[in-house]
């Protein structure tokens, strides 16, 4: 497919790459991703028809990518968008790629973008995620949250249990989604608030709980709940695998039994069963906001390596 806006502007054909030949052209503009792309075309995570280029004489000026799991039909993020001093070469690529990319009559996935930390205090780098944001929201999209992207490595100490709890597989699905529940009261976390603006909490909370399902293939019983000594549930923790890296995938304590540090003893049993595989880096996230969480993978030995912006559409 090959679109000329002869109508607006002669020189500028929008279009997706025609397969893996074309990775070079796409990988255009410098990235984090950009190394992952060829492995993700191989495992069906992005499909050539889901990366576009704008090219302006032959020059690519901008580009949009989207992911899904492996296998899905329909991508469920975009996080490649680049442009290169071209707003309105970037709106007309967003604007061409979008209907053929998302299915007629649903919203657009949410865009997703890896920033260095401290990417305000670089003139040039802010002006770059400026300028894409901006582009994005002609485009309809808006910002969500920022986060940190944390990373614990090997070597860093993990605290021995305190002993205060009890840590017991999920036995069924019910057994975790009362939790998830539970953990949505008060949540300080972008994603689950907005979640709880269009669901319910046992709603949001099943939701929850099948995209855990469906995005990691690591064991289930990893997945741990914890208990006080009378049996009392206190929180639960996720480690998983997401096909890069492991991660702790969620972790919530409680209404009941949060501020009591049991937070710390539930990231320390994640981080300590993840290591036990002989992981070479164990990946997390929290929003820049909630600074208690934050401060929960700072004592653990988690570093922020990246930040990351997140924008949705309505």
């Amino acid at each position: 497919m090959e679109i000329a806006l002869t109508l607006h502007d002669p020189d500028l054909t929008l279009r997706p790459i025609s397969g893996p030949d074309e990775l070079d052209l796409f990988n255009g503009f410098p990235y984090v991703l950009n190394d992952e792309i060829g492995n993700d075309l191989a495992a069906r995570r992005r499909r050539p028809e889901w990366l576009w280029v704008a090219l302006r004489g032959g020059r690519v000026v901008a580009r949009a990518g989207w992911w899904s799991r492996p296998g899905d039909r329909h991508p469920l993020l975009i996080d490649i968008f680049d442009v290169d001093g071209d707003a309105e070469a970037g709106l007309r690529l967003l604007e061409a790629a979008l209907p053929t990319v998302v299915p007629a009559g649903t919203t657009p996935p949410a865009y997703s973008r890896h920033l260095p930390t401290g990417w305000r205090d670089y003139p040039l780098t802010r002006q770059a995620v400026d300028d894409r944001m901006a582009v994005l929201e002609r485009a309809g999209a808006k910002l969500l949250v920022e986060r940190l992207r944390l990373e614990w490595r090997p070597g860093t100490p993990i605290p021995e249990p305190t002993g205060r709890l009890t840590f017991r597989p999920v036995r069924d699905p019910d057994d975790l989604i009362d939790l998830m529940t539970l953990v949505l009261d008060g949540t300080l976390d972008a994603h689950s608030r907005e979640d709880l603006t269009r669901l319910s909490a046992r709603e949001a909370a099943r939701e929850q709980y099948e995209d855990e399902l469906e995005n990691y293939a690591s064991p289930r019983e990893w997945w741990q709940i914890a208990t006080l000594p009378t049996g009392a549930p206190v929180g639960f923790v996720i480690p998983a695998h997401n096909g890069y890296n492991p991660v702790i995938a969620y972790i919530g304590v409680v209404p009941a039994h949060r501020g009591q540090g049991h937070i710390h003893d539930l990231l320390n049993a994640g981080t300590r069963l993840l290591a036990a595989q002989n992981v070479p880096r164990i990946r997390a996230a929290t929003d820049l906001g909630n600074i208690p969480m934050a401060a929960a993978f700072a004592k653990a030995g988690y570093a922020t390596f990246e930040h990351q912006i997140t924008m949705t559409w309505q």
